[in-house]
This record gives structure tokens, C-alpha cells and sequence, in this order.
């Protein structure tokens, strides 16, 4: 990581004393939430503190989302109302961050079409941002990098947007290539962090209060398999669960083709790891599991529930589902919600597919409108609330352990957290229970959480 001490000295001899207000809002995934509390770690250490309204703030940042176009097109929208922002504070620095920028032709296009932006950096060029402000500050109309600094995830310090639940990437890339997806063209191949660095990272989240760690991947089942004679997953589960302390570890997203017995196992295993997995499927076709370059089957893939649901028959399960993929037949879709209906997830991610530029789904024909790809979700979204309408009921007369992270919005003075399973809980209580788990006995049960009383 770039040595950034005599920038930040000319910034602070740029700005003086005063205060100055920063504002970063991260779309996306949970790796983009990370960058950008890494984002927030870099713009502490130059003397900024941090605010959420944009009218206050001295730098905008907008760290982004490439997964889908609406994601694109959402910050684009958002990009275009700074333009007034902008005219009635010259001064204000804006700056564009994360998956968007590491494809050149949306770089290019934020250049040329929206001079109120000053700034671009990717993701894997994080630490230039020091110096891009510098250009910024000193007159210069535009500032870009989108260049790859590998080592930037490794070493940011980061500010962390809550006090007891922390995400830890454990690895950056995808190898995959799924036909649909846009990611290893934006974040680049597969790249594990050294076990002993993730390792020690947890302990000290943990020795600071921390109740929940989240370990990030867009693979984590291929965790240490670049490493020659790395740790395994699965080993790296254990080792953090031997870690001394209260908390809970989760993690995502698992690929299927990658999820081992070795790994289900070491669920069952490790008290502090989440009775819960996240799946995802996308589709229950085959074929279009094919085309989708997923590398699994659906016999495959319930060959792999099936294993889990030998140990534990109510074991929770979550995944993701890709609606209306190029020329998804109807029976094909149908397939789809027989799997939802034979799984039993207890809750479902489900997108309409987006085109990607620069994929391969992208160059396929597609027959289907836009129409019968809406009537498809809504289809799906029925069969999945009648699920787990009834599934959610296996809960009721358990006693589960949930971390508070929040009071009800639904239910006044109700607080809402979620369990080891993953589930959304809520029952009586107050704000000073955020943060702390609490034990909780069932009484409820409804299509999105269950409700109960604390023990």
C-alpha cells in the first residue's frame, strides 16, 4: 500500500485546521460496504469526519455497484442531481469509487458527460484516492486512477459503521466467469489473504466488543486454493471458531459446485458458526444452469442439500435466483419453482436478469419480454411465501439465541435481530438490548420472521 504521509501533510496545509465533513455512500454487496468503511479509514487519517446529509459535506464519494445496470443506472441518477449541489458549492469535491470505475468505458463516459464529477478511482487503486484529492485541491479539473494496487484490501484501516457486527474480506476476485456476471472482469482473479492475517484481524474485532464477524468472498469455498499449501476453508472456520470469546461467525457467498462435506461438516462442528447456509442456486434448470456456466447440475446440487439435510432435516437455507435468464423456457422456470418448493429455502434472493455488457449472456438472444419475466417473479415470490409461511412454523416452541440489531419497524417497542439461523426475530424489549444477544422462546411465526418473548 502507497506510503500516503507526505500527501496528507499538503492536504492538511491545503485545508488548515477547520473541520471538514465527508460523506461516502456505498451500494452493493457487503465486499462494497467494506471498501467503503476502508474508503472512510483513508479519508480519517487526511482529517475528515463524516456526515450523511450531502448539503454539509465538503466530499462525496460514491463508492459503486456494476452488478446490475439499474445499479449503474441508479448512481448515474444520482450523480446528475449533484449537478446543482455542485453549482451552489464550487468548493465540494465529488468522487466516484468502486465496480463501476474499473470498466473503462463507464469511466470514460462520467469524464465526458458529467463535469461535476472530479474524481475516479477503482476499486483496486483505493490508496491513490489520497493523492487524487491532493489533485483536486490544487486546481486540477479531473483526477483518475484505475489501476490495480493489489495490496490496498490487505492494509486499510477502516471505519466501521456499527460496534458489534464487522465484515472481514478473507479474499478478493472471482474465477468463475458465470456467464451473466460482470465481477471477475471488475474485481479481478481470485486472491486469498494469509490465514494468520485474517485470523489475527478477528481476534481483535473480537477483543473490541464484536458479536458478529462476516467473512467476505465472491467464492469463499475457494478460499487458500492460490496459496500454495494454504489453509482450507473449512480449516479456516475452525481456527477462527477456536478463537476465545462470545460471538458468531458467518460468511458469503458459498458456490455450490465448491460447497464440501468438509465445509458442511465444519458447520455442524463449530459452535460459533451460523447454523445457516446461503446456497445460491440461480436456477432449477440444468440447462440453464449451463448456460450460465454454473459448472454444477440441479441432481448435483440436491445431492449437496440433501447431505445437509441428513444432519439436520430443519437445517436453514437461503439462496439467490436468476428470473428470465436468455430464452428461459417455460418449463425451465418451472423447474425452478419445483426446487423452490422441494428445498424449502427460508428465504430466497430472486433478481430478473440483467444484461451485462461485456458478458457472455449479454451477447445471447433473448425471446423472452419484459412482461412475462415480471408475471415469472411475482410467480416465484408466491410460491416462496407459501413456503415459508409454513416452513417458519418449525420455529415456534424453540428457544434461539439472536443478536439485537435494532428495534422493530413494524412493532413499537418491539426489537428485531437475527438468529443464529439466520431468522429474522423480534419480541418486546428496547434500544439497550442492541448489540447484545439475547435468548428468545418462539411463540410466532410469519412469511419474513418469527416473534417470541425473551427467556
Amino acid at each position: 500500500m502507497r506510503d500516503n504521509t507526505a500527501v496528507i501533510a499538503e492536504i492538511n496545509n491545503i485545508l488548515g485546521s477547520g473541520q471538514r465533513l465527508a460523506c461516502v455512500r456505498s451500494f452493493g454487496c457487503q465486499l462494497n460496504v467494506s471498501d467503503g468503511e476502508k474508503i472512510k479509514g483513508l479519508l480519517k487519517k487526511m482529517g475528515y469526519s463524516f456526515t450523511d446529509d450531502e448539503k454539509a459535506a465538503d466530499l462525496i464519494i460514491l463508492n459503486t455497484c456494476a452488478v446490475r445496470e439499474s445499479a449503474e443506472d441508479r448512481v448515474f441518477g444520482i450523480v446528475g442531481s449533484y449537478k446543482k449541489l455542485k453549482e451552489e458549492k464550487p468548493s465540494l469535491i465529488l468522487g466516484i469509487a468502486g465496480c463501476m470505475t474499473a470498466q473503462s468505458h463507464i469511466a470514460e463516459k462520467i469524464k465526458k458527460s458529467y463535469p461535476q464529477v472530479d474524481l475516479v478511482v477503482g476499486t483496486s487503486a483505493l490508496s491513490s484516492l489520497p493523492s487524487l484529492i491532493l489533485e483536486c485541491l490544487s486546481g486540477s479539473r479531473f483526477a483518475q486512477d484505475i489501476s490495480e494496487y493489489d495490496d490496498f484490501s490487505e492494509a486499510a484501516e477502516q471505519v466501521r459503521e456499527s460496534t458489534f457486527k464487522a465484515s472481514v474480506p478473507i479474499m478478493f476476485g472471482c474465477n468463475n466467469f458465470c456467464t451473466y456476471c460482470i465481477v471477475p472482469y471488475v474485481r479481478g482473479r481470485e486472491r486469498s489473504r494469509q490465514a494468520q492475517d485474517i485470523i489475527a484481524e478477528v481476534e481483535g474485532l473480537v477483543k473490541q466488543g464484536y458479536k458478529e464477524i462476516m467473512l467476505l468472498g465472491q467464492n469463499v469455498n475457494s478460499y487458500g486454493k492460490d496459496i500454495h499449501g494454504g489453509v482450507s476453508f473449512p480449516e479456516l472456520l475452525r481456527a477462527i471458531n477456536d478463537i476465545p470469546g462470545d460471538f458468531i461467525i458467518r460468511f458469503m457467498s458459498s458456490h455450490p459446485k465448491d460447497a464440501s462435506k468438509e465445509l458442511i461438516d465444519t458447520i455442524f462442528e463449530c459452535d460459533k458458526v451460523a447454523k445457516h447456509l446461503h446456497l445460491p442456486v440461480q436456477s432449477g434448470s440444468s440447462d440453464v444452469l449451463a448456460r450460465m456456466n454454473r459448472r454444477y447440475t440441479v441432481d448435483k446440487y440436491l445431492e449437496t442439500v440433501g447431505y445437509i439435510r441428513s444432519r439436520d432435516p430443519e437445517f436453514s437455507l437461503t439462496t439467490d435466483l436468476i428470473v428470465g435468464f436468455p430464452n428461459e423456457t417455460e418449463e425451465e422456470f418451472q423447474q425452478t419453482l419445483d426446487l423452490v418448493q422441494k428445498v424449502k429455502y427460508d428465504n430466497i434472493y430472486s433478481f430478473i436478469y440483467s444484461k451485462r455488457s461485456g458478458t457472455k449472456a449479454a451477447e445471447m438472444p433473448d425471446a423472452i419480454d419484459e412482461e412475462e419475466k415480471g408475471q415469472r417473479m411475482r410467480r416465484l415470490l408466491e410460491v416462496q411465501r407459501e413456503v415459508s409461511s409454513e416452513f417458519y412454523k418449525r420455529f415456534i416452541g424453540r428457544n434461539m439465541r439472536v443478536l439485537v440489531d435494532g428495534v422493530s419497524k413494524k412493532r413499537e417497542g418491539y426489537v428485531s435481530g437475527k438468529s443464529s439461523e439466520f431468522i429474522i426475530v423480534e419480541f418486546p424489549g428496547d434500544s439497550s438490548l442492541i448489540g447484545q444477544f439475547a435468548d428468545v422462546k418462539i411463540t410466532g411465526a410469519m412469511n419474513w420472521a418469527v416473534t417470541g418473548e425473551q427467556i
